[in-house]
């Protein structure tokens, strides 16, 4: 496995366990969020849980390569639907940049483990 693949996993993973424990511990900025999209605070709590099994998916891919796969599969999915749900929520394309670019670089990560 390559240094840029355990960098990046490390890195997104990193990002995704401080997300989801503020979403699971429902922050206020994070219940703020969740109501400026039309979100209960249990549904933003079940988007929490999900990314930091992502973060445990990708450190655990560090070692089985399926678990990373699977982790950076679902942080796709996970990122594609945070950006359609910012666009029906009205808000300006610029702001769903953060959900695309952590989106592309967990495709990134997942065509590093898939080749490797």
């Amino acid at each position: 496995m390559s240094t840029l693949t355990v960098v990046m996993a490390v890195l997104l993973a990193t990002l995704f366990l401080l997300l989801g424990a503020a979403k699971l511990a429902a922050v206020a900025t994070m219940r703020q969020a969740a109501a400026h999209v039309g979100m209960s605070t249990t549904h933003y709590r079940l988007l929490g849980a999900s990314e930091v099994a992502a973060a445990v998916g990708l450190l655990a891919g560090l070692r089985i390569t399926a678990f990373g796969v699977a982790a950076a599969t679902g942080l796709i999915l996970l990122m594609t639907g945070a950006v359609v749900v910012h666009l029906r929520s009205g808000d300006p394309a610029a702001s769903c940049l953060p959900a695309a670019v952590v989106g592309a670089l967990a495709a990134a990560l997942l065509v590093l483990l898939a080749g490797g």
